[in-house]
């Protein structure tokens, strides 16, 4: 029996966690299903029954040699993947468009971190892929490195087709319904993490870790047993289950949204433009020719149209589509965007100029001092760290992100108008 069926059996009267006791008089959603590791349910920590079927299940979509569920999105899944190729020290390679999770990873590990650059449109304002040339070059250059991080798909849908003999861990969250269907391969690494709530019918927070070189099984375990809560979300376990049900038996769906992705990509725009994207279910509508900023369009959509986007940066936006999305859905949005292109203006985009990167490795530091403070845009990929040097360059574009409307967001708190600094 799989999970989220045997979750319907629920018959005994519970003198267990958690406090709620499936009451139905509190109205909490999921509460029928929330329980703890009683007998006949397993455990995610020692799985055996029907929480290892499910392991095994989305080992078998993603063709791993082990999978494991998160249930402390792919955060808990970075953080362990990283403890699991790294000893204390080590010298890591990471592309510089990682999430802070990778960085935060870094800072625990006490690790020293060599950046390799992916290319960057400079007119929207984002990375785009890290070139195989790119990274053999960094890799030539610190032969003592022990692993390589990259983030592949991008919040931007794009995928970077890169391989190494060091291990390789991929940030795939992004990038869960890859393979599916007609969408490019699922990446390949040592180690590759998605969330499956990202762009599968799947709650918040639940994701996978897919291990492919069997020499990082056992630490991978090990670490997740740290990094994951000790009381695992059944209600989130439940989502899994039922999303490889439809991964597994509702193909149909997947040709079906695949088509309607195809369908819109035909959009006939004069001043907005719809961005190339490896992936196509991510829609990215640039505003670099148009009179208008990303989060002015982003506005528009909110208010007149009753469309919430994913993010908003200065040139550009990002719409995040999924299987769940109908037709209707698709065909409001590409409605709103005529309209509104329609009335817009010709007016060039100024070149956006690539977020600072240390040269050199770097150690980031945590400090009770005053200190570097970190400084995240979406998608969470820090400005700086802690340990990197605060330039007059660094300053200028952060002031540039927060004049054009960015969501700029600082660990200190103090932005707009101050950040923290470590004493000398």
């Amino acid at each position: 029996m799989k999970l989220h069926e045997k979750l319907k059996t629920l018959d005994k009267y519970p003198f267990h966690m958690p406090g709620h006791k499936r009451n139905g008089k509190f109205n909490i959603p999921g509460a029928e299903i929330d329980i703890t590791e009683i007998d006949g349910f397993d455990n995610l920590h020692a799985p055996s029954g029907i929480i290892a079927e499910t392991e095994k299940r989305l080992s078998s979509i993603y063709k791993s040699k082990r999978s494991f569920i998160l249930v402390n999105g792919s955060t808990a899944g970075i953080l362990a993947a990283v403890f699991s190729v790294c000893s204390e020290g080590d010298k890591i390679i990471i592309a510089r468009n990682c999430h802070k999770s990778v960085y935060n990873a870094c800072m625990l590990r006490k690790l020293r971190v060599v950046f390799a650059e992916p290319e960057f449109d400079s007119i929207n304002g984002y990375y785009t892929r890290l070139t195989q040339e790119t990274l053999d070059s960094v890799i030539l250059a610190n032969s003592d490195a022990a692993a390589v991080v990259i983030t592949s798909p991008t919040y931007e849908g794009r995928i970077s087709e890169v391989n190494c003999k060091l291990p390789l861990i991929v940030d795939a969250a992004h990038g869960a319904h890859l393979g599916i269907h007609y969408f490019p391969e699922y990446p390949k690494g040592s180690i590759v993490i998605s969330s499956l709530h990202k762009t599968l019918p799947a709650l918040t927070q639940s994701a996978v870790m897919n291990v492919y070189d069997e020499e990082y099984i056992n630490n991978a375990k090990f670490y997740l047993d740290i990094f994951q809560t000790s009381s695992p979300s059944y209600v989130l376990m439940n989502s899994v289950s039922i999303c490889c049900d439809i991964i597994e038996n509702r193909q149909d769906l997947f040709k079906e949204y695949y088509s309607e992705l195809c369908d819109f990509r035909v959009i006939e725009l004069d001043r907005l433009n719809l961005k190339y994207c490896e992936d196509i279910s991510k829609l990215v509508i640039s505003t670099e020719n148009a009179d208008i900023s990303g989060a002015q369009l982003a506005d528009i959509l909110r208010e007149k149209y009753g469309i919430e986007v994913e993010m908003a940066s200065v040139n550009y936006i990002v719409l995040m589509t999924s299987v769940g999305d109908e037709k209707i859905a698709f065909d409001i949005l590409k409605s709103a965007l005529t309209e509104i292109d329609g009335e817009l203006e010709y007016k060039k985009a100024l070149p956006f100029s690539r977020p600072p990167a240390e040269n050199g490795e770097i150690i980031i530091n945590i400090s009770r001092e005053n200190d570097k403070t970190t400084l995240d845009y979406p998608p969470d990929i820090p400005l700086t760290v802690p340990g990197s040097i605060i330039t007059k360059e660094t300053v200028s574009y952060i002031k540039s992100l927060i004049e054009s409307g960015v969501n700029v967001i600082s660990d200190s708190n103090l932005l707009p108008d101050k950040i923290l600094t470590k004493p000398e």
